[in-house]
């Protein structure tokens, strides 16, 4: 199948590559020259613009916008909107407000041109592992780009099925899911976001309370030296806390115990923000995942190991690097 991708950062990049793995034809487009020299490489299609883009495609043809939420993304699929036709698709696959997809859906569709948003998780490992992907827009649309969702999702794997799941959506055991109508796969990957900060904050305060155990401020006898990689690699087997993030905190703190190349200042890229304003709408209390927002906007003022925790997980399966470190 034939798509179109706009911006080639950490996870464009990769979701072209994995594509082209896959069989599929890719046309790309980014403001950095060399991010497109480099795919063209690797059997990518080179445009020199939107427009140039489009003229590559196929009716009917199908861009997915991969770029950060916000003006960018919004000038983008507007300069898209007047290059496409009746029966094109925009798939939006970044981290946007889904009342932003909802608006746009309903703005695009006087012209006929379909709008998709695909919540997108997988972060820099999506290349290898695949992408767990959230799906909001018209059932015919999302059905016709299967063959799309199904390269990029991981598949079913070695994990084990769930009893009882017989004659349900077999595509969620491959990991990718139709959520429903437009805005609806980003708001679940907004709360999938929301759930994070609070798992992160949950081992990030953990091994904090490790780390102190050797305090003088407590009876000497009482005192432990604790060795957290060697406790980190222990729960990856076999205990009830096990997955990817404490995968990810071992091999952190395997690299460096003191996590010293980290500061401790933890950005937040929006989505939990959002989680809590939905749940304030909803009058659903959220404790845990409304502090562990609160602990990062902390993170900014004074910093601790659990900080620094949170920075190295960030890192590790994103590659996020802190405020005012040099990418």
């Amino acid at each position: 199948m034939q798509l179109a991708i706009v911006g080639l950062g950490r996870m464009g990049g990769n979701i072209t590559r994995r594509l082209i793995q896959h069989g599929h034809e890719v046309v790309v487009f980014d403001a950095n020259a060399k991010a497109i020299d480099a795919l063209a490489k690797e059997r990518a299609t080179p445009s020199s613009g939107l427009a140039d883009m489009v003229k590559k495609l196929k009716a009917p043809r199908a861009v997915w916008v991969m770029l950060p939420a916000g003006k960018i993304t919004e000038d983008t699929i507007h300069e898209l909107s007047t290059l496409l036709q009746k029966g094109d698709t925009i798939i939006d696959g970044g981290n946007t407000f889904y009342r932003d997809d909802i608006r746009r859906a309903r703005a695009l569709a006087p012209q006929g041109i379909n709008y998709v948003d695909c919540g997108t998780s997988g972060g820099v490992w999506g290349l290898e592992r695949g992408y767990c992907m959230m799906i909001g827009g018209d059932k015919d649309v999302v059905t016709r780009l299967d063959p799309i969702f199904l390269a990029l999702a991981p598949g079913v794997g070695t994990i084990d099925k769930t009893p009882g799941r017989d004659g349900r959506d077999p595509r969620v055991e491959r990991g990718y899911l139709h959520a429903g109508p437009a805005g609806a796969g980003h708001f679940v990957k907004m709360i999938h976001n929301g759930i994070e900060y609070g798992i992160m904050q949950a081992y990030a305060e953990g091994f904090d309370i490790l780390h102190n155990k050797m305090s003088e401020e407590l009876p000497e006898d009482e005192r432990f030296t604790l060795d957290l990689p060697d406790i980190a690699e222990v729960w990856r087997r076999g205990s009830v806390i096990s997955s990817w993030l404490l995968d990810l905190t071992s091999s952190a703190l395997a690299a460096s115990p003191q996590l010293s190349e980290y500061q401790g200042d933890v950005a937040d890229s929006g989505e939990g923000r959002w989680t809590i304003e939905a749940a304030i709408e909803e009058a659903v209390p959220v404790n845990v995942l409304s502090a562990s927002l609160y602990a990062r906007f902390r993170s900014r003022v004074e910093h601790s190991m659990a900080d620094k925790l949170l920075s190295a997980m960030r890192h590790g399966f994103g590659g996020h690097v802190e405020p005012g470190t040099k990418k």
